[in-house]
């Protein structure tokens, strides 16, 4: 086992509609299922992971606005135990989009997420954070890089980006140079799969072909199922156990491991 601490990944690509939310929800419960208390922390002022859990983001009281803006907030008063077991949240609500602006002249503002983390050793209770980050190279988005150990990138395979994946990967390599030294690629997740077209047997077949190693042999097919599964505010492995998003996201879990553990 390699795994001695708590493992942080930061799923991001700027993109929206990559399935990176659907990730973060679906990824975070079969981890939990696997016996690892798991927090997923929604750093998406859109609110979509804290929604696909079934939580009100507009009726909460605390959110990562107030970890991140209001230093007498710690993530203690602002983490949410979900219905599912081994799985918690730190929720996001619409409050958060203005956060950039209030922290744009703080000294360390590129910490702020590692710092609340570390504080009182909070992070330590959990074998696995993962965050969700919002569709943009933001600074939001840095935050999270500067605290997670591994980047996990979704992209969709109906359609390739390369020159926004270039600028993604830019920005990583910044955050490591100067932030954050320990920060690796966990590896490039092909998402919304439809094998029954050429096109994205192509695409596919190029992200492969690009990014060799970088590549995950997971891939997450379209499925419908994934759709109402974050609708009805319930991961995969709830709504439907034996779907084929399920069996997805448990071999993506599974491949994981085999890197971190």
């Amino acid at each position: 086992m390699k795994q001695k601490r708590t493992t942080i990944i930061a799923i991001a690509n700027q993109k929206g509609g990559c399935g990176k939310t659907t990730t973060a929800i679906n990824l975070s419960a079969c981890i939990a299922e696997k016996e690892r208390k798991v927090l997923l922390i929604d750093l998406d002022p859109q609110a979509h992971a804290t929604v696909g859990l079934g939580i009100e983001s507009h009726k909460l009281e605390k959110s990562m606005y107030e970890v991140l803006v209001k230093p007498a907030v710690g993530f203690r008063e602002a983490v949410i135990s979900t219905p599912f077991s081994n799985l918690d949240i730190a929720p996001s609500s619409l409050s958060l989009s203005g956060a950039e602006i209030e922290l744009v002249n703080i000294i360390g503002r590129e910490n702020l997420l590692k710092d609340s983390l570390c504080s009182g050793n909070f992070a330590e209770q959990y074998q696995y954070v993962l965050i969700d980050c919002p569709p943009a190279l933001s600074l939001l988005t840095v935050n999270a890089f500067t605290s997670a150990d591994y980047v996990l990138i979704p992209v969709q395979t109906h359609y390739f980006p390369l020159e926004g994946m270039k600028q993604l990967l830019n920005t990583i390599e910044i955050v490591k140079s100067r932030l954050n030294h320990h920060l690796e690629i966990l590896g490039i997740l092909p998402a919304l799969f439809d094998k029954r077209t050429n096109i994205g047997k192509e695409i596919l077949e190029g992200i492969r072909e690009y990014f060799k190693n970088k590549v995950f042999n997971s891939v997450i097919n379209m499925n419908v199922t994934l759709v109402e599964a974050s609708s009805a505010g319930r991961p995969i492995t709830v709504y439907d156990r034996k779907s084929t998003g399920a069996k997805d996201y448990r071999d993506l879990c599974g491949e994981i491991f085999n890197i971190v553990e």
